[in-house]
């Protein structure tokens, strides 16, 4: 697995041993980016100098790929103290240190947080979390208005649906080989 373009363009990222992570694939990866680069609602205007939330992190792959494309900062969320050590390994492979910040929280349950122009959500496949996730990120203040979120599930799973506690729109959805790649952009959160 490597960093697939920007400045940091083929470092080598490490995983924690096990299977308890499931990385998102570096092709996969590579969609979401073209996506987010070459789209209408995208272009490098909208990475550069975003701060930026990688949630269900495991690698730190998403958030790393984004700093290496011009990102000012990014959150990554990880409950699990191995990904946790993977992720540090890989940004201090990075030297993104200084633009970087990782917390031991889970993306159903996250702390308070700055609203973030850029979300990446990559749950556990088959688990339903995608949802409650980005309702948890939303009330926590983790979600800007005008931000993009982009998620990624199986491509076996039921369509995400748009998520009912946000106002947001569909941009855009794409399978690619067993994943599913859904964008949407928040417009904001419905009052409670």
């Amino acid at each position: 697995m490597r960093i697939i373009a920007g400045a940091w363009r083929g470092r080598r990222l490490h995983a924690p041993p096990g299977a308890a992570t499931r990385p998102t694939a570096d092709r996969v990866r590579q969609a979401m980016f073209d996506m987010l680069m070459h789209a209408p609602w995208g272009g490098a205007e909208r990475l550069a100098g975003a701060a930026v939330l990688d949630a269900f992190a495991g690698t730190g792959a998403l958030g790393l790929e984004a700093l290496s494309r011009g990102a000012g900062s990014a959150v990554f969320l990880e409950p699990d103290p191995a990904a946790r050590a993977a992720i540090a390994r890989n940004i201090a492979a990075c030297d993104a240190g200084a633009r970087a910040r990782v917390l031991s929280a889970s993306a159903l349950a996250p702390p308070p947080g700055a609203p973030c122009a850029l979300v990446f959500l990559d749950p556990p496949y088959g688990q339903a979390m995608l949802i409650p996730a980005l309702a948890a990120l939303a009330g926590a203040g983790w979600l800007a208005p005008g931000a993009l979120v982009v998620a990624e599930s199986a491509r076996a799973e039921p369509r995400p649906p748009s998520p009912s506690d946000l106002a947001a729109e569909l941009l855009a959805e794409r399978t690619h080989g067993a994943a599913r790649i859904t964008v949407w952009r928040v417009i904001a959160p419905i009052p409670s």
